[in-house]
């Protein structure tokens, strides 16, 4: 009881320190000495710093040990914001009986899947494959040569229903060590060995990419099958943004605009986006999405805060206002950027990965609950909004009108089958029940009154929100998701027109230079972390193929946001080295790692576009620009052996590479190329700039010719000296390989042209 205690207090320290200081690391005064994870930085490893387990990280000490004294690896992979990592954690690795039993008897490994995503996914591999499912935590045990036997995801500390628990499987593992250690290694032996396998990704000799009208169509009705029609998304509960789906959406309806299909796509992607919007997904109050909805609605979130998600949201939505001109989508894009730039900003450029869910309720208590950040009780409500509103129907107080547009009941919002564990009783999750007419009709006040009503109520509720236990932040900050937040600042800056968003932007991709660009040894890396004193702690782990794919990515974007060609050259050097150090120069794309790295057992090529995109699909895009930009031919014929070797998982289920049938698109449909003549900063070059970024153009790039002949582009593109300026005047020309229309100035002209 006494530990029982201990714990809660050092719980609810924790979750104080991580308000105020975002590391989320242990309190220096803890009783108990820190473990090995007390020297490192991730913020995963180090919420178990003060485990009674002998950790190791992920490293050759723990592989020596395992061979030195010949025991079996217990591997425990998570991540800081992970709800069930958390209860494992207080269940099972804070019980100093399992901690001894762990230690005396294993090497034990402690591994932070977004700081090695490599090692989370060949083992993630392996649990899926033996058990049929997988998530975070992962438990898998290995030999000392670090080959899986056995693996899983959550054990509770004791047997429940039909699930074993930890204590019973680690006696059992002991015991089969000991009596059939041969049958256990050789089960996994066979194992890896069928996945090595069934993992393999290679294109045939000869094998070009598939039909990309066919794959296409394929995957819109694959898509389409899988629409929820009421509230949009792509099943029923739980329900996913999915931003690769929307991208891929609207680029089939850009080039089937006249067709049924064309627009259903574009239907199911403005549909599911307004619906997102209004939703309890997305943080009416302090900006942002959460992670996934747990209803069809999207009303009830897991209330965990992804920085891949705001990011590719942010070009969903900026795409989405080029679409329809809708400007609804371009609010919620620039509230996106609002709350990344405010909550998960470090003053050095770069961008943490994620806030939790879990935090202490305002209420008291020191038991953490999902969710108690951002939810209201009635009684909330009407203490913070108790003025009557002049000419209301009925008297009616601020209070009424916003529980009524915002869905808020005395007695709570949240139905039983979305809180499981009675976390969210008697509390309301925001959600927009009605537009702004009809509540401004409902109370006999003007849309511009209540408008200004809902503002200032989110406003002050806001600042109650600031007042509470903050949930942790994971100040870790990965190349890859800062790539897929630079893409986001940039795309949305210049579609807006907007200065400050484009020199945070610019800012990003100046810390990463700093930062994760190791310019000595010409690689990335993958993460750093923000110090005890506000400084930059850099990692030593090499970048994988996502950290240079999505920043890759996030530098095309933002050259064209900026036309600076510093980012471009950039470019062009890092896809260099993407290439040297991942290319499979016999089966063609890109491993997801080193593969001379002998600590990993598969060579994975990542075949999936899900939370985050696959980086074979994001370089399948990147090197037909960075083509188009550099004239290497070798690039354009690098994307097509690309498409080729996934030529199959194309074919029959397109569904899962949605941002690759994006690149296949784009291969086949030749991108144009816009360029723009002209100085930079003049009022003609802006005009012509702004129509350009006005439209959704999927299969373009855009270039300055700014008549600077020493400069890169022109000596990349020798044809860009012979494109000039008409009558004095910034000129576009709209170009496929170099071969232009007839040159215009005027802005309503160049839409034309671009929209044919």
């Amino acid at each position: 009881l006494d530990r029982a205690r201990a714990w809660r207090k050092y719980r609810a320290s924790l979750s104080m320190a991580s308000g105020s200081e975002g590391q989320g690391s242990p309190p220096s005064t803890h009783k108990r000495p820190p473990n090995r994870l007390g020297q490192e930085r991730s913020p995963y490893l180090l919420q178990h710093a003060h485990n009674p387990v002998d950790w190791y990280p992920w490293g050759q000490e723990a592989f020596d040990k395992a061979r030195s004294e010949d025991k079996p690896i217990f591997l425990s992979v998570g991540y800081s914001t992970c709800h069930w990592c958390h209860v494992m954690e207080r269940e099972s690795f804070e019980d100093e009986e399992i901690g001894k039993t762990l230690s005396d008897n294993f090497v034990c490994i402690k591994v932070d899947r977004e700081e090695r995503p490599d090692v989370d996914k060949v083992y993630m591999t392996f649990v899926q494959a033996t058990s049929g499912g997988g998530g975070w935590p992962m438990s898998v045990w290995l030999t000392p040569d670090l080959r899986p036997f056995i693996g899983g995801t959550y054990f509770p500390p004791k047997d429940s229903g039909r699930r074993p628990g930890l204590k019973t499987v680690l006696t059992r593992i002991m015991e089969q060590w000991q009596d059939n250690r041969e049958a256990l290694e050789s089960s996994g032996e066979r194992v890896i060995e069928a996945l090595k396998k069934g993992t393999s990704i290679a294109a045939n000799p000869g094998e070009t990419p598939p039909p990309a009208h066919d794959v296409a169509n394929r995957c819109f009705v694959q898509l389409a099958h899988s629409y929820e029609e009421e509230y949009g998304g792509f099943r029923d509960a739980p329900k996913f943004p999915s931003p690769v789906n929307l991208m891929f959406l609207m680029s089939f309806w850009s080039v089937n605009r006249s067709s049924t299909e064309g627009s259903e796509a574009l239907q199911m992607t403005l549909h599911t986006l307004r619906m997102m919007a209004l939703g309890g997904i997305h943080d009416h109050v302090a900006q942002g999405f959460h992670r996934y909805s747990t209803d069809s609605s999207w009303h009830v979130p897991h209330f965990e805060k992804m920085l891949y998600d705001q990011a590719q949201l942010a070009v969903a939505y900026i795409s989405a206002y080029q679409v329809s001109g809708e400007q609804v989508f371009a609010d919620v894009a620039r509230d996106i950027l609002l709350y990344v730039s405010r909550d998960l900003s470090d003053k050095s450029g770069g961008f943490y990965s994620a806030e939790d869910a879990d935090s202490l309720p305002a209420a008291g208590g020191s038991e953490k609950r999902e969710g108690a950040f951002c939810v209201w009780m009635g009684s909330e409500v009407r203490e913070l909004l108790p003025i009557v509103v002049e000419g209301a129907t009925g008297g009616a107080t601020e209070a009424d009108i916003f529980m009524h547009h915002y869905g808020v009941k005395e007695q709570g919002n949240v139905d039983m089958e979305q809180d499981p564990h009675g976390e969210l009783q008697g509390q309301n999750v925001l959600i927009v029940r009605y537009s702004v007419e009809l509540t401004a009709a409902r109370f006999g006040l003007s849309v511009a009154k209540v408008s200004e009503l809902l503002a200032s109520a989110r406003a002050k509720m806001a600042e109650v929100r600031k007042s509470r236990p903050a949930p942790h932040l994971d100040t870790k900050m990965l190349a890859s998701w800062n790539g897929l937040m630079l893409s986001g600042f940039a795309r949305v800056g210049a579609v807006l027109d907007d200065k400050a968003l484009l020199e945070r932007a610019v800012q990003a991709a100046g810390f990463l230079k700093e930062h994760l660009w190791d310019a000595e040894r010409q690689i990335m890396l993958r993460s750093c972390y923000r110090g005890d004193e506000m400084e930059v702690d850099v990692s030593p782990i090499a970048g994988f193929l996502d950290d240079y794919a999505y920043v890759i990515c996030g530098l095309l974007d933002l050259y064209e946001a900026t036309l600076q060609p510093e980012w471009l050259r950039w470019g062009e050097e890092l896809q260099d080295r993407q290439d040297l150090l991942f290319w499979d120069a016999e089966g063609g794309g890109y491993y997801c790692s080193d593969p001379t790295d002998p600590t990993v057992l598969l060579r994975l090529k990542q075949d999936q576009d899900g939370a985050e995109p696959s980086a074979n699909s994001v370089s399948a895009l990147n090197l037909l620009r960075l083509s188009n930009y550099t004239g290497r031919k070798d690039w354009s014929q690098r994307s097509q052996q690309l498409l080729a070797a996934f030529s199959d998982r194309l074919t029959r289920v397109p569904i899962a590479l949605p941002e690759m049938v994006r690149g296949l698109m784009a291969n086949h449909y030749t991108l144009k190329q816009i360029v723009i003549c002209g100085q930079r900063d003049a009022p003609d070059t802006s005009s012509l700039l702004a129509t350009v970024n006005s439209l959704f153009l999927p299969h373009k790039v855009l270039m300055l010719a700014d008549g600077e002949t020493e400069g890169y582009l022109y000596q990349r593109l020798p044809i860009l000296s012979s494109l000039t300026c008409q009558g004095g005047s910034a000129t576009a020309y709209v170009c496929e390989d170099f071969t232009c229309a007839l040159p215009v100035t005027d802005p309503q002209e160049l839409r034309r042209l671009l929209l044919e």
